[in-house]
């Protein structure tokens, strides 16, 4: 999942809709908590993908969760391949970034792109999200 890129980011004119949320290091772990205090009903409105130090949520915009730190993510109409910041955008042409980044992720796609960490999270593979799982996954988050 790590892949770093140098670029540029600077704020969009109009921010994207936003289809998912992702938190890297502790902003995860927050993030997973936050969800975690959720009921069922709530749970069931999204779908993730995590890895190590890293959780990638996808639903309704209306529904996605909040916690401090955490990046929201959509859908440039030039880069459908991508999620990308909701309020940055690069200092290349969508276009481009799409072609190059498909290109080094193997041709995996949709890819979330996480400019701070320099991270390339493949969210094809999202699951409906589950409290067991997700409580597992914070516990190997946790240092020892």
């Amino acid at each position: 999942m790590d892949t770093a890129t140098a670029l540029l980011w600077s704020p969009r004119a109009e921010p994207l809709p936003a289809l998912a949320v992702a938190g890297v290091g502790p902003v995860a772990l927050g993030l997973a908590r936050r969800v975690l205090g959720e009921d069922d009903t709530r749970l069931g409105h999204w779908r993730g993908v995590a890895g190590a130090g890293v959780l990638v949520l996808l639903g309704d915009p209306d529904t996605l969760p909040w916690a401090e730190g955490v990046l929201y993510l959509g859908r440039d109409a030039r880069a459908p391949a991508l999620l990308l910041p909701c309020t940055l955008a690069p200092d290349v042409a969508p276009a481009l970034l799409e072609r190059a980044l498909v290109s080094r992720a193997g041709g995996t796609t949709p890819l979330a792109v996480l400019p701070r960490s320099g991270q390339l999270v493949p969210v094809g593979p999202a699951r409906p999200l589950s409290r067991e799982a997700l409580r597992a996954w914070c516990a190997r988050q946790e240092p020892p």
